[in-house]
């Protein structure tokens, strides 16, 4: 039976109520909710051939939902994005239900297969001056130039790039509005302002007039986020890169190379808007040698490292 003939309102509407709060008080992304739509309506699916609605899922019912997963050889990450749907759900269920009966999480305490964590891949120095020097003969090139120098300088995910606006910059800071729709301000480079500079002397050729985003395209149009990751792996590639080049991986760039020259996992949080210091303290694997050598070196009673000749 296909899905839509199955599913009444017991399980849609709460699936509709959830993704309008992500919308309109999380400020979740477009993708995201997708993303959160589409685990919850397959999980929904399943649960409807054993029960009668969310509110009376139980907790084996989820654990048979996860098992079924790995019998169809679904990947561990797959798996744990679903249940992390699941419990999600069930916790705006149980702040937003107003029956005198509480409501329970099933999916508390269900823990999907373990994997393992990729590391973030980053350019080194040397690679990111190699990408950065790009002879910007053109107005398309001064503006690509300028959005990698801005993600690179302040570690800006490429959502809030493409949403900077005229007035967002000024005084050596860029304020930018990220997940959740929480504000930072962050220190944007001597390098990145001269980029910005040299965009916004022909940024009139792409503007209507009382345009207020910084960065359009040719359409006269804010820059799509799809359209940022197409123009950066045209300018991996160009550039001689040996590895593809995305808006992420400058982000992730930004962390390590900040991390590499000053250690302060509290700044570099604060910067990148992560809401805890677990999401950035990932950055403290990408290079461990060399926070070996600064622990040795600074610390009065730690155990000098012996080397191998």
């Amino acid at each position: 039976m296909p899905e839509a003939d199955r599913l009444d309102n017991l399980w849609l509407q709460p699936i509709d109520s959830f993704m309008d709060h992500l919308r309109y008080e999380k400020q979740y992304s477009a993708h995201t909710l997708s993303q959160y739509r589409l685990q919850l309506r397959q999980a929904a699916d399943y649960f409807s051939t054993q029960t009668t609605s969310w509110l009376t899922v139980s907790s084996d019912m989820i654990r048979r939902f996860s098992m079924k997963l790995r019998a169809q050889q679904y990947n561990p990450r797959s798996i744990n994005l679903k249940l992390s749907c699941i419990r999600s759900l069930y916790k705006f269920l149980k702040t937003k239900h107003e029956q005198a009966t509480p409501i329970t999480n099933p999916g508390e305490g269900i823990k999907g297969p373990k994997f393992d964590k990729p590391l973030p891949k980053n350019l080194d120095v040397d690679q990111m001056a190699q990408l950065l020097s790009i002879n910007a003969d053109d107005a398309l090139a001064i503006r690509d130039k300028a959005m990698m120098e801005l993600m690179y300088s302040s570690g800006l995910r490429v959502s809030e790039l493409v949403n900077v606006n005229i007035g967002d910059v000024r005084e050596g800071e860029v304020r930018v509005l990220g997940k959740g729709n929480k504000e930072r301000v962050i220190p944007v480079g001597s390098k990145a302002l001269s980029a910005l500079e040299a965009w916004l002397q022909v940024r009139p050729q792409f503007a209507s007039e009382g345009e207020v985003a910084v960065f359009l395209s040719r359409r006269k149009q804010r820059i799509s986020i799809r359209h940022v990751r197409e123009r950066m792996k045209e300018w991996g590639l160009k550039q001689g890169i040996s590895t593809p080049i995305h808006p992420h991986k400058l982000r992730h760039s930004f962390a390590s190379h900040m991390l590499e020259s000053s250690a302060d996992l509290r700044a570099i949080q604060e910067m990148l808007g992560h809401t805890s210091l677990s999401a950035t303290q990932v950055y403290t694997h990408v290079d461990f040698q060399h926070l070996a050598k600064v622990y040795d070196k600074a610390h009065p009673r730690a155990k000098k490292r012996q080397t191998k000749d």
